[in-house]
């Protein structure tokens, strides 16, 4: 039974839109020249090297030492590298200063494949006397155990053994630095989100959809070809899936294509697209170093229908599962761990009458990248080590969840799915949307002739 708060809630839906960018159709936005790109990458990166002493400071630690071999590089590397470097080069290593004495550098970086690398580092470390060395070696955080065992053994051998009690495990060093998303970054993480949108859209539509021809995977293939025709590319297969139809296993409807599949084929069944479908998609695209994350759901219209002919249930569980980002949003407090969070959005979505699934993420970086996570498909009381870090403000978190609700058109109960990405922002001090967020279906509205070919559009 449905809460009464939820219900006022849906009512406000009805008239008002979640997001003026919403409101404007989305469209493609074009990348600058890869040089272009390079210098605004590199200079995002000094902003995020300039903000690692402060960082030692805050979690009590002088120095921290990261070193990898080509291939075999730290997680962390890849978030403090050149635009211009595809790897690790010989030995890399990286010392990183809090207060450094008598003028030193706060930053030293050696590529070598000799022993000059280990002399140099004992040679600072004398220098500077560090109390505590951090090094990336936790089992269970990516982003702060990139430390290949083998380099472990290196660098134990390099500084000796008078250094070796000076090392440190201090997690959140590898996590804020890659959570960090320095100002400049915004206006093209959400130029990026309006082209994903964009993308959505149009293979969302007649242009690309035909009723009881296309398939989903004929779907999928279009957007991934899309994504490669504008100069961006993606760090997920595009995934679409049809919720309504007859046949369809309702486990399918569960299936998160980051988690481990309920199917023996990890994709969605590739069946036409059919008049009355309800679609569901799962996509995101990659430029300067950013990661987008976005699910989506559309409305295949009957020949003839309108707006105002999509069953009203469908609108009413896009509403619900509107309601429940809102929820989530809300209760995303600085400081709070993502279990503490999960706690909360829980315990008020029951309140409200909702049922689903909670499992929101940070991106930006990684798509699954930097961060606490808040529940996880199979983790909804709590999740073990990684829901237990504090949620940090200047980052990008994906809100992906999903709300059940009963059809009566259909008379089933279905999952309804929505991703949106958001963002800090210190002027009204809580997230934003990246771009926007649905709050209306996408309808597919008129068929194209029949006998045309999809495979025209790829």
């Amino acid at each position: 039974m449905r809460g009464p708060t939820f219900l006022l809630a849906v009512l406000a839906a009805v008239h008002v839109r979640a997001s003026a960018s919403s409101e404007k159709a989305p469209e493609f936005q074009t990348l600058p020249s890869l040089r272009e790109q390079a210098k605004l990458l590199d200079g995002w990166t000094e902003e995020r090297i300039a903000l690692i002493p402060g960082l030692l400071r805050k979690y009590g630690v002088d120095a921290w030492l990261m070193s990898q071999r080509e291939y075999a590089e730290d997680t962390v590397f890849w978030a403090l590298k050149e635009a211009t470097q595809f790897s690790a080069r010989r030995r890399t290593t990286h010392l990183f200063l809090a207060s450094p004495a008598s003028g030193a550098p706060a930053h030293y970086s050696w590529v070598e494949n000799t022993d000059f690398v280990w002399t140099d580092l004992r040679r600072i470390l004398g220098e500077q006397q560090p109390r505590s060395i951090a090094l990336n070696t936790h089992p269970e955080i990516a982003f702060s155990g990139g430390l290949h065992a083998g380099e472990l053994d290196a660098v134990l051998a390099g500084v000796g053994e008078e250094w070796r009690e000076k090392f440190v495990l201090e997690p959140m060093l590898g996590v804020e630095v890659v959570a960090t998303m320095v100002e400049g970054r915004l206006p093209w993480y959400r130029r990026m989100m309006e082209t994903a949108w964009a993308i959505i859209e149009e293979g969302f539509s007649e242009k690309i959809i035909v009723p009881g021809e296309s398939t989903s995977w004929d779907v999928e293939w279009w957007m991934r070809e899309k994504i490669q025709s504008l100069n961006y590319t993606t760090w997920f297969q595009p995934s679409v899936y049809i919720l309504t139809g007859e046949g369809f296993p309702v486990a399918a409807t569960q299936h998160h294509p980051h988690q481990p599949s309920l199917l023996d084929d990890p994709r969605a069944p590739d069946r036409p697209i059919q008049f009355g479908d309800l679609i569901h998609t799962d996509f995101g695209v990659t430029a300067l170093g950013l990661n987008t994350d976005t699910q989506h759901l559309g409305y295949v219209l009957y020949p003839g229908e309108t707006d105002a002919d999509v069953p009203k249930g469908m609108l009413e569980g896009l509403r619900k599962v509107n309601r429940l980002q809102d929820i989530v949003k809300s209760n995303m407090k600085i400081g709070l761990t993502g279990n503490e969070i999960l706690k909360a959005s829980r315990g008020q979505m029951r309140s409200e009458g909702i049922e689903g699934k909670i499992y929101c993420h940070a991106t930006g970086e990684w798509g699954h990248s930097a961060g606490t996570v808040i529940g996880m498909t199979n983790l909804q009381d709590s999740v073990p080590v990684l829901g237990d870090l504090p949620l940090l403000k200047n980052t990008y978190y994906s809100i992906e969840l999903f709300a059940e609700h009963f059809v009566p058109e259909r008379n089933r109960t279905i999952m309804f799915p929505q991703e949106e990405d958001v963002y800090w922002d210190d002027e009204s001090n809580s997230w934003e949307w990246v771009y926007g967020r649905q709050d209306t279906l996408l309808l597919i509205r008129t068929p194209r002739k029949a006998g045309s070919d999809i495979q025209e559009e790829l």
